[in-house]
């Protein structure tokens, strides 16, 4: 049987296009965002949370029924695959390196051929179930990826399907039909690196503060940074090797507020799909003192006075050698999109969420979306890392 895990003898002549122009380049899609309203937001959110807890603790093999959430708040890319050509509009995943499409519009394909090998994956949205086929993956109009591994969906979810750019790890145990949970499902960019159409497996992702529920400013690129989206030297962290968060883009971080230590330097993870920026439960409790929130019963976040917005004293994140300030504008939720949070105009809510555990469990913060909108962010998985770097928009008043 063709293994998804030999794909890579194939690669040298798996790229159309121009291989001249494209070679050691980097290439750059356009992301959408999209938000919903607060109650699907909070239960995507917590159905990450349960992903990022459980799934990585048990055989996905096993599993025959996870609730699936609907998708709350995405960054999407637009792709075509096959022949004649089908376009997905697919999320963008960072927790995972499987790329599965046909979960809402169809897979047609006549160019695809069946491995015969199927995935299960306990997935951030939901169980997964499908088949993987060889079939060309076309990012732009003139790069395709001729023979990328595609799991196609068995089942309908509502959304087209992922774009996976986890690290390689995150798929351990997904393949059901292997003898061994060794096997794995590499992540588009390290196609594109290992045929040297990009100089490194890399990928970078920008993203300006919203104000409006659906916008374009979002930019993921292939190959490494576009270093036209940030200000200042990318300063990289090594992925942290403390389990669970380890599976991930997991890093090791302290956070402070007004000389404060409100987490202690822990293990946990960026993840471009958490709206929110999660902490443990006794670090929570301490900012919240510190701000003098109320959790407003409508929506769950903690809601502050425009006096105590005033007194706010920025987060300090201490991530490898650097300090990255969160600003307190940085730590409300935009006002302009009070409405889909259940909230007045003029309410003042944080973004600072309750991960529900108790510190020292393996992950103990998500840096969400929230925290990405401020820093460029760069998952390097040649050499372990994650990088950020501020941008125009780390210390913008927006919200």
């Amino acid at each position: 049987m063709f293994s998804v895990v030999s794909l890579l003898a194939l690669l040298a002549s798996s790229v159309t296009g121009s291989p001249v122009e494209v070679r050691n380049s980097l290439i750059t899609l356009p992301m959408r965002r999209t938000f919903s309203n607060v109650t699907d937001i909070l239960r995507h959110d917590e159905a990450r949370m349960t992903a990022f807890r459980e799934y990585s603790t048990h055989d996905p093999r096993t599993s025959a029924d996870v609730p699936l959430t609907n998708i709350a708040m995405a960054y999407t890319v637009a792709v075509n695959v096959g022949n004649p050509p089908v376009t997905y509009e697919l999320v963008v995943d960072s927790s995972s390196s499987i790329t599965w499409i046909g979960a809402d519009t169809a897979y047609t394909s006549f160019s695809g051929f069946n491995t015969g090998e199927h995935v299960a994956v306990d997935h951030i949205y939901g169980h997964f179930q499908g088949t993987i086929f060889r079939d060309t993956l076309a990012l732009t109009a003139e790069l395709s990826i001729e023979e990328m591994p595609i799991a196609i969906s068995s089942t309908r979810h509502g959304f087209d399907g992922v774009l996976g750019i986890g690290p390689e790890v995150s798929s351990l145990g997904a393949l059901q039909n292997q003898n061994s949970r060794e096997d794995t499902i590499r992540p588009v960019t390290d196609y594109l690196s290992v045929r040297g159409t990009t100089s490194q497996a890399a990928v970078g992702i920008f993203f300006q503060p919203a104000i409006q529920v659906t916008d374009n400013h979002g930019q993921l690129t292939f190959g490494g940074a576009d270093h036209t989206m940030h200000t200042g030297r990318i300063k990289y962290t090594p992925v942290t090797t403390v389990y669970p968060s380890s599976r991930y883009w997991g890093i090791n971080q302290k956070i402070t507020y007004n000389n404060i230590e409100i987490i202690h330097l822990t293990a946990g993870v960026v993840d471009c799909g958490c709206t929110f920026l999660y902490i443990a439960s006794d670090a929570y409790e301490r900012y919240r003192i510190a701000t003098g929130g109320i959790v407003n019963a409508a929506n769950g976040l903690l809601q502050i006075t425009k006096a105590n917005y005033n007194r706010l004293y920025a987060l300090k994140f201490y991530i490898g050698e650097e300090i990255y300030d969160f600003n307190r504008n940085a730590q409300i939720w935009p006002r302009s999109l009070n409405h889909v949070v259940n909230g007045n105009e003029n309410d003042i809510f944080l973004v600072v969420k309750n991960l529900d555990r108790t510190s020292g469990a393996g992950y103990d913060f998500i840096n969400g979306y929230v925290f990405l909108q401020r820093f460029y962010t760069v998952f390097d998985a040649v050499n372990d890392r994650v990088g950020f770097a501020r941008t125009l928009f780390t210390s913008a008043t927006t919200n």
